[in-house]
């Protein structure tokens, strides 16, 4: 079973694992509500309770289909947290008034889009609400006052950011308190533990979550890659000492071996591997394993 963990002290609480929904409607596999609630009551068994969205997936459309789930057993509503994202304007046919993609997060934009994802999710409150992206134009008091009056309101629980640096999240933070910053993290991509965001996150006893655990793909779709081959070759090697029946476990367990207990972001349309990440939760790796690791990423050892 998974150890849930708290984003930070005065945070939410959420499963270790984090369910990925980019892909469960017409951005992937176009499940009907049926199957989005099977997956949601499989992932909950799991333990696997909290579930990551924004408002742009599937063109605006995927909140809804998670919500028509959620209509047919609202009762699971108290088994979950919900995680979305806004401040993204997208140009699709859904959004005709978007003539560009942009970035908006002004205080109307906030809380016309968390108005929606209520709307759309079935829902009367939003666990985590997180800006997407950091726009050039984004006025952190503005965006302060808009988070206040949705926690006021009791519309959201708790505030935080995704693929902030760590400056664009300080400037945020000290102006409301963030729970989190949502970010690009793998053993393919490797910044965040050298840029500074990884630290700020210890600095403020906060657990990140990680898009992208396992690299998009890529370890399982480019096996060319002379990178690829050596991450491949250790992880395989780790299998059976760690009892991992793939490396896609090893490599979640390389990754949440941090010690801002990063919370990986799994976006699959399949419960065995959910299963799988969630085993990953329960494994120690060593420190001289974890390097061994780090090693076959960057190709050599450390200085």
């Amino acid at each position: 079973m998974l150890n849930p963990v708290k984003f930070a002290e005065n945070g939410p609480t959420f499963s270790r694992i984090i369910f990925g929904v980019m892909k469960w409607g017409v951005w992937g596999w176009n499940y009907q509500p049926a199957q989005v609630l099977r997956l949601i009551e499989e992932s909950i068994e799991a333990g696997v309770t909290t579930f990551d969205h924004a408002d742009i997936y599937g063109h605006y459309t995927t909140e809804t289909l998670f919500g028509e789930a959620l209509k047919m057993k609202p009762r699971l509503r108290d088994k979950m947290q919900i995680i979305t994202k806004c401040g993204i304007n997208l140009t699709t046919p859904n959004r005709p008034e978007y003539q560009i993609k942009s970035y908006n997060t002004s205080k109307a934009h906030i809380l016309a889009s968390v108005e929606n994802s209520l709307k759309y999710l079935h829902t009367d409150y939003i666990d985590l609400l997180l800006i997407h992206r950091p726009s050039p134009l984004m006025e952190a008091d503005e965006i302060a006052e808009a988070f206040t009056a949705l926690k006021d309101a009791g519309k959201v629980g708790h505030f935080g950011v995704s693929n902030f640096t760590p400056t664009q999240f300080e400037l945020l933070n000290s102006r409301i308190p963030l729970t989190t910053n949502q970010i690009q993290a793998s053993i393919l991509h490797l910044d965040p533990f050298l840029d500074g965001t990884l630290d700020q996150m210890q600095q403020h006893r906060l657990a990140p979550t990680a898009w992208s655990p396992l690299g998009g793909g890529t370890l399982f779709n480019d096996l060319e890659n002379p990178r690829v081959q050596r991450i491949r070759k250790v992880a395989k090697e780790l299998c059976e000492p760690y009892g991992a029946g793939d490396i896609d476990e090893i490599l979640l367990a390389w990754l949440m071996r941090h010690p801002t207990k990063i919370m990986p972001v799994v976006g699959t349309g399949r419960i065995e591997r959910l299963r799988t990440a969630a085993s990953a939760s329960n494994m120690d790796m060593s420190r001289e394993d974890w390097f061994k690791l780090w090693e076959a990423s960057t190709g050599e050892e450390v200085p």
